[in-house]
């Protein structure tokens, strides 16, 4: 080969080296003129300035201490759901280390259960981003941190059990004319066995959504461990959205929302019996919730006896005399009917509630002046999710008798 046609392959071979580079570039690929070098292994502990630590630890003493690693931050704040046997807490201040890892333990030993909680940054709240598990909010998120105990053992996973399934659906409401979503949980078996199965329609609270009774309030586990143990028979349970975008959750307790009445009744009960394996007819249906929820179950549960004949009112009442004698006289027909008809109606509600408490006592009385016969079960504690899950563990065996 001589040397003009050495260098004119050359030059081929180079234009063609940078022929495929440009393309390569244009294809969104990096340019290949030679073999990078591999780039070397980080430690994991190099992704975060404060090293390795954890964001929640559970102490021997029963504390819990929390971690959030702000090297720049000016003041860290812990907030979290209440944690028994304190009271709820203030914002906690945190420490800052020389690395910018604030820590902060709980200053007595917290109940086994399962809490929320989150970081104030400098005025701006903020999620842990170190967190593996989360509840939804109405708006936002929490983190969450499940404290181990033999007490919080009822809502707790056990690995030694079978579990059933909980996922989302939407679908169309034509009360709203828009999208709506819910939480379903699917007892064991139920992927595979064919049957049909009861349903409890179960609410959350105003400030919560769809996915609290779940992220939070554990009702799957819950279920899971009481049907395990023969203690409740297995059910599906539908965990609806609270909210309607046209009339103000908070003004359900004394105010019908017809928007979120109309949605389960006609929207929601339809599609899960269209959609799911479920048993029909108000002796395989029950509803009950709590806060929020509760009203929207003692509005559109205790007074439809011919849709549920089940009931559960966790920590709501008809506020002011107002709103007491507006219901009964607004339902007087279907309360009679309920006297009948409801086979189970159980109250609960937290001795220490100072949000509810002095509104349950005129509302149970109204109604047992209406014939309706129910148990009222007066716990201690107030309006937190430790009360709400252990009301659930109770009313659940109840259900389906």
């Amino acid at each position: 080969m001589n040397r003009n046609m050495q260098i004119h392959r050359q030059g081929n071979i180079a234009m063609n080296r940078i022929t495929l580079a440009l393309l390569l570039v244009l294809a969104g690929f990096p340019a290949l003129a030679q073999t990078p070098p591999a780039p070397a292994t980080l430690p994991a502990a190099a992704a975060s300035p404060c090293g390795e630590f954890k964001s929640t630890e559970q102490l021997e003493d029963g504390r819990v201490t929390f971690r959030l690693c702000a090297p720049r931050a000016g003041e860290v704040l812990l907030a979290t759901d209440p944690m028994p046997p304190a009271v709820r807490p203030a914002p906690l201040p945190m420490t800052k280390d020389t690395q910018g890892l604030w820590t902060v333990s709980t200053p007595m030993p917290v109940a086994p259960d399962t809490y929320r909680y989150g970081f104030r940054v400098d005025g701006v709240n903020v999620v842990d981003p170190q967190a593996t598990s989360y509840a939804e909010n109405r708006a936002g998120n929490a983190a969450t941190v499940e404290v181990k105990g033999a007490d919080g053992n009822y809502q707790t996973y056990d690995r030694t059990i079978a579990h059933g399934t909980v996922g989302t659906v939407e679908y169309w409401s034509g009360t709203v004319n828009g999208k709506r979503r819910a939480h379903v949980y699917l007892p064991p078996g139920y992927m595979r066995d064919g049957r049909k199965y009861p349903v409890l329609y179960l609410v959350h609270g105003n400030g919560d959504s769809d996915d609290s009774w779940v992220g939070v309030g554990h009702a799957n586990y819950i279920l899971d461990n009481l049907i395990a143990a023969g203690k409740a028979k297995p059910m599906i349970v539908v965990m609806p959205f609270g909210h309607t975008p046209d009339e103000p959750a908070v003004r359900s307790v004394g105010y019908v929302n017809t928007s979120f009445g109309n949605d389960l009744l006609r929207d929601l009960i339809p599609f899960m019996e269209s959609n799911y394996r479920v048993l029909q007819g108000p002796d395989q249906r029950a509803m009950a919730g709590l806060s929020m929820g509760g009203g929207h179950t003692l509005r559109f549960g205790v007074t439809h006896p011919e849709v549920f004949h089940y009931v559960g009112i966790f920590s709501i009442g008809l506020r002011g005399e107002e709103a007491v004698a507006e219901y009964e006289a607004s339902n007087a027909d279907a309360l009679r009917r309920s006297a009948r008809e409801l086979k189970l109606v159980r109250y609960y509600v937290g001795k220490e509630d100072q949000l509810v408490y002095a509104s349950v006592a005129p509302t149970v009385d109204m109604l047992r002046k209406n014939g309706i016969k129910l148990d009222l079960t007066e716990s201690g504690g107030g309006h937190t999710w430790t009360n709400w899950r252990r009301y659930l563990f109770d009313f659940a065996p109840y259900l389906f008798r």
